[in-house]
């Protein structure tokens, strides 16, 4: 496989890594460069959902000695326990529904008009929860509670609409509960791990007979990528994201959103 094949791998595994931990979706990122560069990925949106999963593994490296401790203390300390509960209620309105609507989603919804509705929508409501979100009373995942987590788990599910942003639903979802910033974004980053392990796993299941050789090459290459930008990406983000705020993210979906809408009028 030469060089020119894999080129378009690279950029998307680079625009996935940057964008994966904005509330500005990967996803719809993904779409939007994927047609530009008329790249054809393997059936079944398997790359684009396969990649994600690189940039999510970068997770795991900056939180590793967190998710270690939960691994360990969950069964005999309060803290862990409570912390792995909330991850596990959070996962399950998308392990449940995700399965369903699956072949809907990637059938139907994967395309740019889509994702510039979403991002436009999805932009205003970041503007205006930024604006009336309550003082935060949620210092800790742990204190997030089981009612909470579910609703951050159905904000992940309504982010199965590409343009919506896994991220910016679940942050968002969290700040309306009064859940602090900096502690809303390390909850919705450590639910991608299983969310997108359980989504890669069943893409990869249902469009395993259609992958070959030269498919698993562009997906490899998609997900290191992935992977190597979205380390550098999380730290940036988690350092930013209590001084920065929402709304520049929330403007940046309604222009880009603008622009797309205007790009198919006039393509």
């Amino acid at each position: 496989m030469n060089f020119s094949v894999l080129w378009p791998a690279i950029i998307m595994g680079i625009i996935e890594g940057i964008t994966e931990f904005l509330p500005i979706s990967s996803t719809g990122h993904l779409i939007v460069i994927g047609d530009l560069l008329g790249f054809q990925g393997p059936p079944g949106k398997a790359f684009e959902i396969s990649i994600q999963l690189g940039a999510i593994m970068a997770v795991v490296v900056v939180f590793f000695r967190k998710l270690v401790g939960i691994g360990v203390h969950m069964f005999t300390r309060f803290e862990e326990r409570y912390y792995a509960t909330n991850i596990l209620l959070a996962f399950l309105p998308a392990m449940i529904l995700g399965a369903t609507l699956y072949k809907t989603v990637t059938e139907y919804l994967f395309s740019p008009l889509v994702v510039a509705i979403a991002l436009i929508v999805g932009g205003i409501a970041i503007i205006l929860i930024e604006r009336i979100r309550r003082i935060p009373t949620m210092l800790k995942v742990e204190e997030i509670g089981p009612l909470g987590a579910v609703i951050i788990g159905f904000g992940q599910v309504l982010a199965m609409i590409p343009g919506t942003s896994r991220s910016g639903a679940t942050i968002i979802a969290a700040l309306t509960l009064g859940v602090e910033r900096k502690v809303a974004a390390e909850f919705s980053f450590i639910l991608a791990i299983p969310t997108m392990l359980a989504a890669t796993v069943f893409t990869l299941y249902k469009n395993w007979a259609m992958l070959d050789l030269s498919a698993f090459r562009l997906i490899a290459v998609g997900f290191v990528v992935a992977f190597i930008v979205a380390l550098i990406t999380v730290k940036i983000v988690l350092a930013t994201i209590q001084r920065m705020g929402f709304s520049p993210f929330g403007w940046y979906r309604i222009g880009l959103g603008c622009l797309i809408l205007l790009w198919l009028a006039v393509r």
